[in-house]
C-alpha cells in the first residue's frame, strides 16, 4: 500500500517504521531536524526488551510532488489535525482512506471535511511510544490495534487491518470501534486531565482524598454521558480501573501534564472536551468536565502570556 502517516512524533514514528517493512511509506513532520534524521539515518525503534531495530520510511517536510494515498494516518495533535489535512489535501484522493488512532473522540467530524464518511476510520490502539530523539523511539509496549469506520462492512477496511498486522502491528476490524473510544477516554478525562491540573503525577491523584473525589466525580459524569451517546458502563468497575492505574503508575507524568508544565497546548479540548460537546448534545450536566477543560485552557493562556511578558522583556 502507499501509506503517509502525516505527524512523526513517537506513535507516528512507530507506525511508520513498522509499516515501511512491506509498504511504500512516507512521513511527513514539520520539524526539519526529524526529517533530515529519518532521511539519513532512518527512524530507530527502541523495544521494551532493549533490542533495536532502524526502518527507513521516506520522510518530508510537506507532500508537494506526491500521489494520492491509498492510507493516510493522522498521528499529530488533535489542535492540529485541521491544518495538517489542508496542507498535504493533494494526496488524499477519492479512494484514499483516512485513518485516526488520536486519544480522545469526535475526530471523524475533522476527517469527514477531506474525505467521505466511508472513507473515515477511526480506532484506538494499545501500542505506546516516547520520543527518545529526532529518529529514535522508544517502543513502551504492544497489543491491539482496532478501527472502524461509520456504515461500512467490516470486508472493507479488511486491507488496512491486514497491512498493519502484516508488519507487527497487530489489527482488527470492529463495527462497534465508537465503545472502545469511549472506553479509553475515562483515564484520560479523570486522572490524567487532573494531574494536568495539579501538576502532580498520577499516584497524587489516587492518594489525595480531595484529588480522588474530583476524579469519581469526573468518572460519574463520563459514564452518564456515554449512556446518552448509547454506551452503558459500570460505574464501579471503570472507577476502579481508574484508580489501578493511578496506583499501578505512582509517578506516571501523562502527556497533558508534561504539555501544561512545558507551556504547550494540550489536547483537553478533543479528550475531556469530547465529553462536554456529547453532554450538550445529549442535554446531560458535566459541570466538572466544563470546569476542567475551562481550567486547562486557562493554563494555556497562562503560558502565553508568561511567554509574551518574557519576550517583550527582552
Amino acid at each position: 500500500m502507499k501509506i503517509t502517516v502525516i505527524g512523526c512524533g513517537a506513535m507516528g514514528g512507530l507506525y511508520g517504521a513498522y509499516l515501511s517493512q512491506k509498504n511504500d511509506v512516507t512521513v511527513i513532520d514539520v520539524a526539519k531536524d526529524t526529517v533530515d534524521a529519518i532521511n539519513r539515518d532512518g527512524i530507530e525503534i527502541v523495544e521494551p526488551d532493549g533490542s533495536s531495530a532502524i526502518y527507513h520510511p521516506r520522510a518530508a517536510l510537506t507532500s508537494e510532488g506526491m500521489e494520492p494515498q491509498d492510507l493516510v494516518i493522522i498521528f499529530v495533535k488533535a489542535l492540529f489535525t485541521e491544518s495538517a489535512l489542508s496542507s498535504n489535501a493533494r494526496i488524499i484522493g477519492p479512494d484514499t482512506y483516512l485513518m485516526t488512532l488520536q486519544n480522545g473522540g469526535g475526530h471523524e467530524t475533522v476527517l469527514g471535511k477531506f474525505a467521505d464518511k466511508d472513507h473515515v476510520v477511526i480506532g484506538t490502539t494499545q501500542h505506546n511510544a516516547a520520543r527518545l530523539g529526532s529518529g529514535s523511539v522508544r517502543h513502551g509496549g504492544s497489543g491491539k490495534t482496532v478501527i472502524g469506520a461509520s456504515g461500512v462492512p467490516a470486508e472493507k477496511l479488511a486491507p488496512i487491518a491486514e497491512a498493519l498486522t502484516s508488519c507487527g502491528l497487530e489489527a482488527a476490524v470492529d463495527g462497534n470501534v465508537q465503545r472502545l473510544i469511549w472506553n479509553k477516554l475515562f483515564t484520560n478525562v479523570s486522572a490524567s486531565a487532573l494531574t494536568a491540573l495539579f501538576q502532580m503525577p498520577l499516584g497524587f491523584i489516587a492518594n489525595n482524598e480531595s484529588a480522588w473525589a474530583l476524579c469519581t466525580k469526573l468518572v460519574r459524569e463520563t459514564v452518564d454521558v456515554a449512556a446518552a451517546a448509547g454506551f452503558e458502563f459500570d460505574f464501579e468497575q471503570k472507577l476502579a480501573e481508574v484508580r489501578h492505574i493511578c496506583e499501578a503508575s505512582p509517578e506516571g507524568i501523562t502527556s497533558i501534564q508534561a504539555d501544561i508544565a512545558a507551556g504547550r497546548r494540550t489536547e483537553v479540548g478533543t479528550i475531556s472536551g469530547y465529553v462536554v460537546d456529547c453532554a450538550h448534545k445529549y442535554g446531560i450536566p458535566a459541570p466538572n468536565h466544563e470546569f476542567l477543560v475551562a481550567a486547562i485552557h486557562a493554563l494555556e493562556g497562562k503560558a502565553l502570556v508568561q511567554r509574551e511578558a518574557a519576550a517583550t522583556k527582552a
